[in-house]
């Protein structure tokens, strides 16, 4: 009798995981769609994109597949940091009896974010949506996931500070301008430098109030390891791995957005310093919440390599290009990772943004 209640249960659970599955593929689909009419209507109706459209027409095969490539191993990179920073001890492999879990759930991470409507939050949530089936504790996984989050933004801030100091001083050719050299240079020190010290604080400030007001004592806390975290991932030498598969993560997909360039025959080719500044730059559009697959992050880089004087047809055509590589390897990635994991999952309705999930997770730590 139990085991035919447990088989009728099981039968439930895969017929929901299918539904739910069903839905929200179908739901992102008509999105995708949506955002793909949208962006050519723009192309084509707006004054000026013509070239834009005439150069993405005649995008050069060869160079389209080494993109592809590339972005391969700019993924690789992120799989690689996010096992060293999220999954140390191996639990997955422990848990689930296969040395892959850990790349297939960070691929399905990678797969699910990029549809996610929630800006860079789609990440961690479905990062944390995934990390939770497998029986990990929430308050841990917000920690580790905000811990990779802030790795990935130091080491784009690390590459502003010394490309943008660079070509202020003239050894990296660009932009002689200062605010589009050493303005954000600046910028990015004051950021790596604050964040250290305000994570001091907010240790101090936790532990004074740890005991009175439980609850925000260990979301501090939360954010004050996770900044530590990235301090001696980076500058101390500790799970090397997590600093290079980061550095990996960005020089990769950096090289796309240059051979994307390359590709839609622009001409002429921008420096490899512009192309640093205004994707660091621009790509801050893409943690803007309700925008699924980095479309904030379009605009932006986009405008900033405009701004630093690249022909808005080569811009444009060659952003394109990039986010549609961007976009199709995690997807097909995710994708089959997902469907290699998918029998450990437990269903669920859907994952939770990035700011519920840290939330939620302290709250469970602290038992609120």
């Amino acid at each position: 009798m139990v085991n035919a209640t447990t088989a009728t249960t099981g039968s439930h659970h895969h017929r929901l995981t299918h539904a739910v599955a069903g839905r929200n593929l179908k739901t992102l689909a008509i999105r995708l769609a949506v955002y793909a009419v949208i962006a050519v209507l723009v192309l084509k109706l707006l004054p000026g994109l013509e070239g834009a459209v005439h150069r993405l027409a005649r995008v050069s095969m060869a160079w389209l597949l080494a993109a592809l490539a590339l972005e391969v191993g700019s993924e690789t990179g992120y799989v690689l940091s996010w096992h060293a920073v999220i999954d140390p001890e191996d639990r997955l492999a422990q848990n689930s009896g296969t040395n892959r879990m850990a790349t297939r759930v960070a691929w399905a991470q990678l797969g699910g974010g990029t549809l996610v409507p929630a800006g860079s939050f789609g990440t961690l949530g479905v990062g944390g949506w995934l990390l939770s089936r497998f029986g990990i504790p929430k308050w841990r996984i917000a920690e580790r996931e905000l811990s990779l989050s802030l790795l990935n933004t130091a080491v784009d801030a690390l590459a502003l500070l010394i490309v943008g100091l660079a070509m202020a001083a003239g050894i990296l050719s660009g932009s002689g301008a200062l605010e589009l050299t050493l303005a954000p240079a600046v910028v990015a020190a004051v950021g790596l430098v604050g964040a250290l010290l305000l994570a001091r604080r907010l240790q101090v400030r936790a532990d004074r109030e740890r005991g009175v007001h439980t609850k925000r004592s260990e979301a501090l806390s939360t954010v004050s390891e996770a900044v530590s975290d990235v301090d001696r991932f980076l500058f101390h030498g500790v799970r090397l791995k997590s600093a290079l598969g980061a550095v990996a993560f960005l020089g990769f997909d950096l090289l796309v957005l240059w051979t994307a360039f390359l590709g839609v025959h622009a001409h002429p080719f921008p420096a490899l310093g512009i192309v640093v500044m205004a994707y660091i730059i621009g790509a801050f559009g893409g943690s803007l919440p309700f925008l699924p697959a980095g479309v904030g992050a379009v605009g932006g880089i986009a405008g900033m390599l405009i701004l630093y004087g690249i022909h808005h047809d080569s811009a444009v055509a060659a952003v394109v290009v990039y986010q549609a590589v961007s976009l199709l390897v995690p997807l097909v990635g995710g994708a089959i990772a997902y469907l290699a994991l998918r029998r450990h999952l437990d269903p669920l309705a859907a994952p939770a943004d990035g700011a519920a999930l840290l939330a939620s997770s302290v709250q469970e730590h602290t038992g609120g």
